[in-house]
């Protein structure tokens, strides 16, 4: 089997990309996620964490909301995303909420993580994490 190579995550804050880093950390929110039948029926635990890499205009910053990528409104929306109703797959959730973040033109990178929290009696968790990336316009950043 070849080696695997373990490429280390970007940081999301980063002065040489001009991005700082919001995120919100172990929402835990009750979910209905899964392919059997009593995972459509009952909502479970499910931990999310969500990482954002959002433009950083330096200077930009006046102390007001409408500045900045709100974590508020980032929790608020996975909050939403969740409680849509059932989904089959940790991964689609994940793409839903990324999805969501990347629609705001300041976020260039969104990391989601989704872990159900009850599956497995010996683990903590088990799910999915996922980064996807803004796509660059031709010729520039964004």
């Amino acid at each position: 089997m070849p080696e695997r190579k373990i490429v280390p995550l970007p940081f999301l804050a980063s002065a040489a990309e001009g991005t700082r880093h919001v995120f919100v950390r172990d929402l835990v929110l009750p979910g209905r996620i899964g392919v059997h039948r009593h995972e459509e029926r009952d909502a479970q635990r499910v931990r999310i964490n969500v990482d954002l890499a959002v433009d950083d205009e330096v200077g930009a910053v006046a102390d007001r909301l409408e500045d900045v990528v709100c974590y508020e409104s980032v929790a608020e929306a996975v909050r939403r995303i969740v409680g849509e109703g059932h989904v089959k797959l940790v991964e689609t959730l994940a793409e839903r909420i990324a999805a969501f973040c990347l629609a705001d033109r300041r976020v260039a990178t969104a990391r989601v993580r989704v872990e159900k929290l009850d599956v497995f009696a010996d683990a903590s968790g088990a799910g999915v994490e996922i980064e996807r990336r803004r796509r660059p316009r031709p010729g520039g950043r964004g």
